[in-house]
């Protein structure tokens, strides 16, 4: 037996230990592939250097080590993660890649769970995986873990990572906990980072929550090539939000031909029609949502009847006013807009306009008045020689109007 061969062997033994098929494990790295905008045909090419030449499958007790902090979160992106089934995603990286810190996941507490990421630290060159929103209310205080604030540790982890990948919107731009008014100084992981003069590789993936096949396509990404994905300005992979998700929606020729859903329960509903009408941000929103979809590319968010309410749509350089905010209420079609802690419906602000107009109107007419402009009215100018021309010819002018014309009549 060669030595291919004998890896190849080891490590399916291994996954069949885990109740994983190599069939099973080709589906997965086809949906990785899928994750990454490749063919399927690379699946093969995945699961061999999965298998022999990653630091996962390649030498026995070497894996590649990773940290997942929670920041201000839900955990539902650990949710996603943990409770996919089919792939086995979560025992494909969380087993395979060794998840030295994660305070859901982990079986330890308290001091063992902290000293094993101080010692992570000390190594260097793990993977940081970071869930939620930083905060930064009282001094910092508003997140606090093992008598630590939740800046300082996420601070301290980022200096000796390899790279770090921001889990969800809460923590790319803060998302829900940055949203209204946000009194616990809610941000995201690039904003905290770039205060403190941490310069790392950081890779952004919204969502509420995050969709597994993205975390994992991106770590295999990283630990087979080396290098972090193709980003976009936002630090977000480009082939996984490069496009709106309206261009590859399967109800996408309902709304080139005006059909739409304006109320649920109505025929137009069960016909599949766009849901446009009813707060659908697809036309706006980039993610490959109905490429990849969600519970192990079952069904999304459309495909099931609800309108994208643009979770995806995270910026890290603006922290406040996000996705949240912005595409509230999500089933209307109406956003918010403003700044400065003040936003309005676009009912509200053009009605706000229109009652500015009249206002200024009714000023600048009462000012007419009041100067006397509107007394007695203007001067008219004299009616210019080829209309009294034109008119004389055809006899429409009185005899005293045609005196000077009809000297030039032709």
């Amino acid at each position: 037996m060669t030595t291919k061969e004998a890896c190849d062997q080891e490590f399916y033994t291994a996954l069949e230990g885990r109740g994983i098929s190599r069939r099973t494990f080709l589906g997965f790295c086809a949906s990785v592939a899928v994750a990454l905008g490749l063919s399927e045909a690379y699946a093969p090419k995945i699961a061999q250097a999965i298998a022999e030449e990653s630091v996962i499958g390649g030498k026995s007790g070497n894996l590649a080590p990773a940290i997942w902090l929670e920041q201000a979160s839900c955990t539902g992106c650990t949710e996603s993660l943990a409770q996919v089934t089919e792939p086995d995603v979560a025992t494909i990286v969380l087993e395979l890649l060794s998840l030295n810190y994660c305070e859901t996941l982990s079986a330890a507490a308290g001091y063992s769970m902290e000293e094993a990421r101080k010692q992570t630290i000390a190594a260097g060159g793990y993977i940081l995986l970071v869930e939620g929103a930083p905060m930064e209310g009282w001094n910092n205080n508003a997140l606090r873990i093992a008598e630590e604030t939740g800046v300082d540790i996420l601070v301290e982890t980022a200096k000796n990572a390899a790279a770090v990948i921001a889990v969800g919107s809460c923590a790319v731009d803060g998302g829900w906990q940055a949203s209204g008014a946000n009194p616990a100084g809610a941000t995201g992981v690039t904003a905290i980072l770039k205060k403190y003069g941490v310069d790392k590789p950081i890779i952004n993936l919204p969502a509420c929550p995050c969709n597994p096949e993205w975390i994992v396509a991106v770590i295999v990404d990283y630990l087979l090539l080396g290098t972090l994905p193709e980003l976009d300005e936002k630090n977000e992979p480009s082939l996984i939000f490069g496009q709106p998700i309206h261009e590859n929606c399967p109800r996408r020729g309902h709304f080139e031909n005006g059909e739409f859903v304006y109320q649920y329960g109505t025929v137009e509903e069960k016909k599949g029609y766009c849901l446009y009408p009813l707060g659908c941000k697809g036309p706006t929103v980039k993610s490959n949502c109905p490429i990849v979809r969600w519970n192990d590319g079952v069904s999304w968010c459309v495909e099931s009847g609800a309108p994208c309410i643009g979770c995806c749509d995270a910026n890290p350089a603006m922290t406040g006013h996000n996705w949240v905010d912005q595409n509230a209420p999500f089933q209307q079609r109406f956003r918010w807009f403003g700044e400065t802690g003040h936003h309005y419906t676009m009912p509200v602000l053009a009605a706000s306009v229109t009652g500015v107009l009249a206002v200024l109107i009714g000023a600048h007419g009462v000012g007419m008045k009041l100067t006397g402009r509107t007394d007695g009215g203007a001067d008219f100018e004299d009616m210019p020689e080829y209309e009294k021309k034109k008119l004389a010819k055809a006899g429409k002018l009185p005899a005293d109007e045609t005196k000077d014309s009809k000297g030039g009549d032709e």
